[in-house]
């Protein structure tokens, strides 16, 4: 796990720790090629069934987040998306 102003990555997680988050049970949201800013007023957690993106936090280093990671986004934090390859996740909030 690697953190990036507080964005905690995991690299393909097990089956079993996605069943136990319930993953599948979550919205999906998807997004194509672009670049846009946002902001989370919640903690996100976000699981990548296809895409790849950059997530750049103000003030912080780029993050790459790919098909196959689990992602939390905290709250308050402000960022930049630019998705590079389609995206489509699941997702819930905190």
């Amino acid at each position: 796990m690697s953190e990036n102003k507080n964005i905690e990555l995991e690299r393909h997680p097990s089956p079993e720790r996605l069943e136990q988050l319930g993953v599948t049970s979550w919205p999906t949201w998807e997004c194509g090629i672009s670049t846009f800013p946002w902001h989370y007023d919640s903690t996100e957690i976000g699981y990548f069934l296809e895409g790849t993106v950059t997530v750049t936090p103000e003030g912080g280093e780029p993050l790459q987040v790919s098909q196959g990671d689990l992602v939390t986004f905290p709250a308050g934090m402000s960022c930049t998306w630019e998705v590079h390859h389609p995206v489509k996740k699941h997702y819930t909030f905190k």
